[in-house]
C-alpha cells in the first residue's frame, strides 16, 4: 500500500511539475502528513537530470509547505482545541501528535515554529497550537518559511546528489536529520538560556 502511495507520488512529480510538489508540500505540510522525502528528494534527482530546476524545485516545495502551515493555522484558529479533540483523527491528527505539537510550541516559544519546521513528527502539527495561541501572523509565516526552507533545500540538493542511490539518499537523510534534531536542541538551549538572561 505504501509503495502504491511512494509511486503515485513520484509519478504526479513527474507529470505536473513544480504544481505537483506544491499540492504535495501543502498535504503533507497540513493534514495529511506524509514523508517529504518522498516529494522534493526525486524533484532534486530530476533536476541533476536537467528535467527540472533546482530554485522553482526548492521554491515551490517552500511554497507548499507554507500554504499547508497557514492551512493549520487558520483551522486552529477558526475552531480550537475541542475541535482537534472531537474531530482531528478525521483529519489525520491524533491525539497524541496534537499534543506533542502543543507541548513543544508551549515549552520553546514561538522560536519552536521554526525549530519545529526541521524536527520529524513535529513539523506537520507545530501549526496547531500556533494557531491557537494566535501567534503574530507575519512572524509565523517568515519562521515557518525559514524552517521549511532549510528541510526542503536539503531534500533537493540530497536528491540532486544521491537521487540515483535510493540507499545511499535515505543514509543520507537520517544522518543530516540526526544532525538537526542535535542543532535545533542546542539552539533551543541557547535560545532559553539568552531570554533569561535578558530577563534578569
Amino acid at each position: 500500500m505504501f509503495e502504491q502511495i511512494v509511486t503515485w507520488i513520484v509519478s504526479t512529480v513527474g507529470h505536473w511539475g513544480y504544481t505537483g510538489i506544491f499540492a504535495l508540500m501543502f498535504l503533507e505540510s497540513s493534514f495529511f502528513p506524509f514523508p517529504s522525502e518522498i516529494v522534493i528528494a526525486p524533484a532534486g534527482y530530476l533536476a541533476f537530470k536537467g528535467e527540472m530546476a533546482m530554485f522553482p524545485v526548492i521554491a515551490s516545495g517552500i511554497g507548499g509547505s507554507l500554504a499547508g502551515a497557514m492551512f493549520n493555522y487558520w483551522l486552529a484558529m477558526q475552531f480550537g482545541r475541542p475541535f482537534f479533540e472531537k474531530y482531528g483523527k478525521y483529519l489525520l491528527v491524533s491525539k497524541k501528535s496534537f499534543q506533542k505539537g502543543e507541548d513543544f510550541f508551549k515549552k520553546h516559544g514561538h522560536i519552536s515554529t521554526f525549530i519545529g519546521r526541521l524536527l520529524p513528527g513535529i513539523r506537520q502539527y507545530i501549526s496547531l497550537p500556533a494557531g491557537l495561541s494566535r501567534m503574530n501572523f507575519p512572524l509565523f509565516c517568515l519562521f515557518t518559511a525559514l524552517g521549511a526552507g532549510i528541510w526542503v533545500a536539503i531534500l533537493a540538493f540530497s536528491g540532486y546528489l544521491f537521487g540515483q542511490n535510493q540507499e545511499l539518499l535515505m543514509t543520507h537523510v537520517h544522518q543530516i536529520t540526526i544532525i538537526l534534531v542535535i542543532s535545533c536542541i542546542v539552539l533551543t538551549v541557547g535560545y532559553i538560556l539568552i531570554y533569561k538572561k535578558k530577563k534578569i
